[in-house]
């Protein structure tokens, strides 16, 4: 049996759902249940309330009509003539139409109504003197007609049609309401489930910030203690294992910063005796030549990678930002690309000048570790910018290389990874650490940095920093 595809079975989820927020899913789940139930007592209510309305009438209507059939009898028994003053006379609702039909004709009292309006089955009922109720609209008005057999032989046929306007609107009313009822039950629902599901995510966003806190690289993010049992032991859980990895950084950090320490001083001595082995190469021998210039390289680079490792695990260890002064980026730009010996005119696109709140010890070392990237790997720089962009600081530095595949964009940034040059020796062989340093000064200062296509080709490294409060 062929095992289910979780990303085909992600595929064809509806879209309403992966667009609903768990919130939004709550309120939603609320409102349903409460429109469900309300509607459920709504149509239980309509339905008994009327059923027994249209009962209670029904047998009002059905009482009066007997009581009128005995009037008319009796009068008809004690010799009276006079049915239409008798019709006329008898106690009866507004709108309440009588016929009765005697001595071939019919004879009518009340609301006046065509015989042709009235359906076949009540008048055969009538004609036969057989009891009958039925519902019908006479007029554009509901009514309730009842046939009843007269005892006299004198009546042919006895109709009674009582309107039932007043039900109906009685009826309407309760129906209107107990729609309007349930909309508000509903809509209530929504407000209750929206307000609940808000309270029960308020500790899961406080979760939320503390979890990016720490993907962000701050391992001091700690979560306040939780008033609900289930979330304090959660809570209680998080802060554990976060300080628990806080102190396995810390302990790598300081592992590492202790053995580049180390390291320092036999790499010294050996970067010293490497210097007098270049002074005096003219007196090797031709063919050690070559693997000493190798052994050499892999020295100064060796010894490059623990100064790297040392900066790493000072910072690391510091998370101070008292260093950090007002620094105008565009002198610092200048003076490290001197220092580098680099001539690349430097760009200003603004005329303000780009001032920004840094650690000038840091942010220089990103400066260098940008150009020195660029010397080693792109040709040189070709074009260094500095500017505002949508409220931040910008840095960008062109190179004229093969720039950098979109698959490497990210995995350049991270420790140790030197991109397609990986696993090369030599002099143009980098320790994979200085594009990691920074990207890690850059996100310690508030900042972003990626790598793009520059224009034409090559490489285009952006750094971009919070400007300096005024």
């Amino acid at each position: 049996m062929a095992k289910p595809n979780p990303s085909r079975e992600s595929t064809r989820r509806p879209r309403w759902r992966t667009r609903l927020t768990l919130r939004w899913r709550v309120a939603v789940a609320f409102a349903l249940g409460s429109l469900l139930l309300t509607g459920m007592v709504s149509v239980a209510t309509w339905t008994l309330a009327s059923d027994y309305m249209f009962k209670q009438r029904r047998q009002s209507v059905t009482w009066q009509a007997d009581v009128n059939v005995r009037l008319v009898d009796n009068a008809l028994r004690t010799g009276s003539n006079s049915l239409d003053e008798l019709l006329t006379g008898l106690s009866t609702p507004p709108d309440t139409t009588l016929l009765l039909r005697h001595d071939n004709r019919w004879i009518t009292s009340g609301r006046p109504v065509e015989l042709s309006s009235l359906p076949p089955q009540l008048l055969d009922a009538a004609h036969q003197n057989r009891p009958l109720e039925l519902e019908l609209v006479t007029g554009g008005i509901p009514v309730l007609a009842v046939s009843r057999p007269v005892p006299s032989s004198a009546v042919d046929a006895f109709i009674e049609l009582f309107p039932l306007v007043e039900l109906h609107g009685t009826l309407r009313f309760l129906r209107t309401l107990l729609i309007a009822g349930t909309g508000l039950s509903a809509l209530l629902g929504f407000l209750l489930g929206a307000w609940a599901s808000r309270r029960a995510l308020r500790p899961l966003s406080t979760f939320t910030v503390a979890v990016s806190r720490v993907a962000a690289g701050d391992l001091t993010a700690r979560l306040p203690p939780q008033k609900d049992p289930d979330l304090d032991s959660l809570a209680t859980t998080f802060n554990d294992t976060t300080e628990a990895l806080q102190h396995r950084v810390q302990r790598d950090a300081r592992f590492a910063g202790d053995v580049s320490h180390e390291l320092r001083s036999p790499l010294t001595t050996m970067i010293n005796a490497g210097a007098m082995i270049r002074r005096r190469r003219q007196d090797i021998p031709e063919s050690a030549r070559r693997p000493l210039d190798l052994l050499l390289s892999e020295v100064d680079r060796f010894h490059q990678m623990v100064l790297d490792l040392l900066d790493i695990a000072r910072d690391d260890q510091q998370t101070s930002t008292q260093d950090r002064e007002p620094l105008n980026l565009a002198d610092l730009v200048g003076h490290t690309a001197t220092n580098l010996g680099i001539g690349t005119p430097i760009e200003v696109g603004t005329a303000e000048a780009p001032i920004v709140l840094a650690d000038r010890r840091r942010l220089d070392r990103v400066v260098a570790n940008l150009l020195t990237n660029a010397v080693r790997y792109g040709g040189g720089p070709v074009r260094v910018w500095l500017g505002h962009h949508e409220g931040t600081v910008r840095l960008e530095i062109d190179d004229a290389g093969p720039g950098v595949p979109p698959e490497l964009r990210h995995q350049i940034f991270e420790r140790f990874a030197r991109g397609n040059r990986a696993g090369s020796r030599g002099t143009l062989g980098g320790t994979g650490l200085g594009l990691a340093i920074v990207a890690d000064q850059v996100a310690r200062h508030g900042g972003t940095t990626w790598v793009e296509d520059r224009p034409g080709g090559g490489a285009r490294f952006i750094v971009q920093l919070p400007p300096a409060p005024t």
